[in-house]
């Protein structure tokens, strides 16, 4: 009697929610409340030196009609996107297929391929790309060394983004743990059976190694396109921006309405709209699953 009254004790809700009220209290507290005072000040006029005083829409019907840096920013950083999401993921899933080999020393080279991500997007990481890319950095070094002339690869607008988008495919690790994680999921049974129906290793991996991961490639395709949109530090520390704007990606243009124009009620506007615009890639990630993702337990195509 008294262990089925301390079962019915502890099923009540008062304990769980006791033992969740300290992240419910920082979440409330510290992700919540500036969240929806973001959203009252992007319908305001706010400079931090006076109290908001509220415009309605007039932020947002100036950003689409008369604003003519947001559409340049929102291009830049949608192009962005749309190159390191693909190539990160395609890097990081050949790496983890080549770590997912029986060899010798196994982990230290899977340390090794990981260490770049552990350092994340430091200030340090960036200021040692923004070298490497100088023009007397590490690339050109090795490129005189064949008698190559290496080119101004940050001040040259043509090239910028590009070493920044090799930054982020670079920083791969994250990704390809997870991938790692899903290979050594999938049953060698699988691949024995194609094996024997005469599948080369190309066609193994078309019908076998894609499909089983194709839950982990949504999941990752999703976690590096947010990660993406939110670059700042990269181009903050290694382009400025420049040259002539061709790295001012959408979360600079945000910082420095907010902190150098000092302009809150714009930069909240500024804001929502790339929430908005990254939940409807989101949504269409997810709404496109259904047509290649597949879950296994469920014996197939997603339903």
């Amino acid at each position: 009697m008294k262990a089925s009254m301390k079962i019915k004790r502890w099923e009540s809700p008062v304990a769980g929610y006791l033992f969740l009220s300290p992240w419910l209290l920082g979440f409330f507290l510290l992700t919540l409340g500036p969240i929806c005072m973001s959203l009252y000040y992007s319908f305001t006029d706010y400079s931090l030196l006076a109290p908001p005083n509220w415009v309605g829409l007039e932020n947002y019907q100036k950003i689409f009609t008369t604003d003519d840096t947001f559409p340049s920013t929102l291009k830049i950083t949608i192009t962005f996107v749309l190159l390191t999401v693909p190539l990160r993921l395609i890097f990081a899933l050949c790496v983890a297929m080549m770590l997912n080999r029986p060899m010798k020393g196994i982990s230290f080279y899977r340390t090794m391929v990981y260490f770049p991500s552990l350092i994340g997007t430091s200030i340090a990481v960036s200021l040692l790309w923004k070298n490497i890319f100088g023009r007397d950095g590490f690339i050109n070094d090795i490129l005189g060394f064949f008698g190559i002339s290496g080119k101004a690869w940050i001040a040259n607008p043509d090239y910028a983004l590009g070493t920044l988008i090799l930054m982020m495919v670079w920083q791969f690790g994250s990704s390809m743990i997870i991938f790692l994680a899903g290979l050594k999921q999938i049953p060698k049974d699988l691949y024995e059976a194609a094996s024997v129906d005469g599948a080369s290793k190309w066609r193994q991996f078309i019908t076998v190694t894609l499909p089983l991961l194709s839950p982990i490639i949504l999941f990752n395709t999703v976690q590096s396109m947010i990660n993406s949109f939110q670059m700042f530090t990269q181009a903050f520390v290694v382009t400025g921006g420049g040259p002539v704007q061709s790295t001012y990606v959408y979360v600079m243009y945000l910082y420095h309405t907010a902190f150098t124009k000092f302009d809150m009620g714009y930069a909240s506007a500024l804001a929502w709209i790339l929430l908005v615009l990254i939940g409807l890639f989101t949504a269409v990630l997810f709404a496109t699953s259904k047509y290649w993702v597949f879950y296994e337990n469920q014996g197939g195509k997603q339903k």
